[in-house]
């Protein structure tokens, strides 16, 4: 899928918002997207994936055991991203503020792991995510998304392949614009502060 084809089904799909949001990475930015409305659709999911993994090398996609997600934003993708790769899905989750494997998932002793996520601005959640599967006796290789929001900039650690990148501008607390900062703020993402 190309960059506009992409962009095209979250705009279809009202997943692409405009408004004042605070991200889960705790900066501001007057876009949003909404990879569960995208993902809502699993005819539409499932292409999703397939070129999430066509944009991953053949030979780190042969080398994954298994497909690992955080939760919430990572789940469905993941799910997606492991029936096209024929791996199993597990995904992490934070009860307590910190990433865990729950609901009997484990992982066996030094399996390959897949990272995959939904939209990736800070990186963050994703280096929580790796070192959570690292605790649980995993190696993550690579991480996939649907989104970088980073500019390019995000460093997790491991290869990082996404689906598209966007730039849409963030800002800290305190850096956010006046014209922004007279719009209500809505908080859409799925981490706790």
């Amino acid at each position: 899928m190309t960059e506009e084809e992409v962009l095209a089904e979250f705009r279809g799909s009202g997943a692409l918002l405009e408004g004042h949001f605070k991200l889960s990475s705790g900066r501001h930015s007057a876009h949003y997207l909404q990879c569960a409305r995208v993902l809502m659709n699993p005819e539409r999911a499932g292409r999703l994936a397939r070129a999430v993994c066509t944009n991953i090398p053949r030979e780190v996609r042969a080398a994954v055991d298994t497909v690992v997600s955080p939760a919430m934003g990572g789940i469905i993708i993941g799910h997606e991203v492991g029936r096209y790769m024929e791996k199993d899905a597990l995904f992490l989750e934070r009860p307590d503020g910190e990433f865990h494997f729950r609901r009997g998932f484990a992982l066996e002793p030094g399996a390959k792991v897949l990272m995959v996520e939904d939209v990736v601005t800070t990186g963050l959640s994703s280096r929580e995510a790796i070192a959570a599967v690292a605790r649980e006796g995993g190696e993550v290789i690579a991480e996939c998304s649907l989104v970088d929001r980073s500019g390019g900039e995000v460093d997790l650690g491991v290869p990082f392949y996404p689906l598209i990148a966007i730039n849409f501008p963030t800002y800290s607390d305190d850096e956010v614009p006046a014209e922004l900062a007279a719009i209500a703020v809505t908080k859409p993402g799925s981490r706790k502060e």
